[in-house]
C-alpha cells in the first residue's frame, strides 16, 4: 500500500496527472513588459489569431528583462517557415543569458511564422510571402492579418531589431547582412555580426504580387533600428552558422551597453552597393561553376546549361565584377531558373 501511495505522490509532485503539466506556458493576448519582473526570463505564447477549430495561432515569446532599464532588442526568426538557423541562435542566446546582469530587455521570437514552420513551408498558408505583407491590414486577408498582428503586438515594443533569415528551398547562402550602410547605427549593427558580405540597401518596398513591405522596412518606418541577417541554408541547423550568429548577438548586446564588456567594430571587406539574381533563359540541367563568397570578374563563366543528352545549351557569364552571395543547388531548371545571387562590391579589390 505504501508503494502505491509513493507512486501517487510522485505523479502529483511532477505534474503527470491528466490535464496537469509542471511547466505549463500561458497564452497571452499582448506583451506587457511592465508585468515582467526585473532580472528574470519569462516565456509565454502570444496569440495572433485563430485556426479553423477556433484554437489560438500563437508564437513563442522569450523575454529577458534586466535589473536596470535600457533599450529593447528584438530578435525574430523564421518569418519564412523554412529558415531555422535563427531559431537556434535565439534559443542559445537566452540559454546563456543572466538577466540579473542585463540592462534593458531582450524579446526573442524563435519562430514567428508557426503555421509554415510545422508544415515545412516557406510561405504562409495562403501561399503568400508573409514578409511581403507588412504592416498588414487589421481586416485584410490571412497573410495581411497575421502581418498586422506581428506589427502591432511585437514590433511596436522594439528599439533595435535583428531579423534572422536563411536561403530558401533549392538555394544556399553565405552569412550576409542587409541594411542601410549610410546610417551609422545600422552600419555598426551589421558589422558586429561579422558577415561574409553586407548588401547596403534601405529596406525599400518589396517586389512581386504583394504590395506591402518587408518586416525590416516596416520596423524602419516606425523608427526601429532594424537589420536583416541571412544565416546559410534552409530547413537545417548548421552549427557553425548558429555559433557565428550567437557571437554576433553577443557583440551587439555589449555595444548597446546591455551587457558588460568591450567590443571592437570589425571592418568588413565585402560590402556591396547592390545585388541581384541571374536567371536561365531556357530549361535544362544546370551546372554552377562558382562557389559562395567567390569573387568573379566580368565575362567569367559561372554556369553551364545542358540538355538531357549532355549537350551544351547555353553558357552563362558574369555581367560585371562581383561576389557570389547565394546560388541555386538544384540542377533541374525550367526557363527562368535561378543561377547565382551576385553582389556588386562597393569598393572592389582583386
Amino acid at each position: 500500500m505504501n508503494f502505491w501511495r509513493t507512486i501517487f505522490f510522485l505523479f502529483c509532485s511532477t505534474g503527470f496527472l491528466i490535464g496537469q503539466t509542471s511547466n505549463e506556458v500561458l497564452t497571452v493576448q499582448n506583451i506587457n513588459l511592465d508585468d515582467i519582473q526585473r532580472g528574470s526570463i519569462q516565456k509565454f505564447w502570444l496569440q495572433l489569431g485563430s485556426d479553423a477549430q477556433n484554437k489560438p495561432i500563437s508564437i513563442p515569446i522569450l523575454v529577458a528583462k534586466g535589473n536596470e532599464p535600457g533599450p529593447v532588442l528584438g530578435l525574430t526568426a523564421a518569418i519564412h517557415g523554412n529558415e531555422l538557423n535563427g531559431i537556434a541562435i535565439i534559443q542559445n542566446t537566452f540559454k546563456n543569458l543572466d538577466a540579473t546582469k542585463l540592462k534593458g530587455t531582450i524579446i526573442g521570437i524563435p519562430g514567428i511564422n508557426p503555421i509554415s514552420i510545422v508544415n515545412h513551408k516557406r510561405k504562409y498558408i495562403d501561399n503568400e510571402d508573409l514578409n511581403r505583407n507588412f504592416p498588414g491590414k487589421k481586416e485584410g486577408n490571412r497573410s495581411q492579418q497575421m502581418a498586422y498582428q506581428i506589427n502591432e503586438k511585437v514590433l511596436s515594443h522594439f528599439d533595435f531589431h535583428v531579423d534572422m533569415h536563411t536561403a530558401s528551398f533549392g538555394r544556399v547562402n553565405s552569412l550576409y547582412g542587409r541594411g542601410d550602410m549610410t546610417n551609422d547605427t545600422l552600419a555598426i549593427m551589421l558589422k558586429l555580426q561579422k558577415p561574409d558580405i553586407i548588401v547596403s540597401n534601405k529596406g525599400e518596398p518589396s517586389f512581386g504580387t504583394s504590395s506591402g513591405l518587408t518586416m525590416r522596412a516596416a520596423a524602419l518606418a516606425q523608427g526601429i533600428k532594424s537589420i536583416t541577417v541571412e544565416y546559410g541554408d534552409p530547413q537545417v541547423y548548421q552549427p557553425k552558422m548558429i555559433e557565428r550568429g550567437e557571437k554576433g548577438i553577443e557583440s551587439l548586446l555589449k555595444w548597446l551597453k546591455m551587457k558588460t564588456g568591450s567590443v571592437g567594430i570589425p571592418e568588413i571587406e565585402n560590402v556591396c552597393s547592390k545585388s541581384y539574381w541571374l536567371f536561365t533563359n531556357q530549361g535544362g540541367l544546370l551546372q554552377i561553376e562558382v562557389v559562395l563568397n567567390q569573387k568573379v570578374s566580368k565575362g567569367q563563366r559561372i554556369a553551364t546549361l545542358k540538355n538531357p543528352f549532355g549537350e551544351v545549351l547555353e553558357e552563362y557569364y558574369a555581367p560585371e565584377d562581383g561576389i557570389v552571395i547565394g546560388e541555386n543547388t538544384n540542377p533541374v531548371n525550367i526557363s527562368g531558373g535561378r543561377i547565382i545571387h551576385l553582389g556588386i562590391l562597393r569598393n572592389p579589390t582583386k
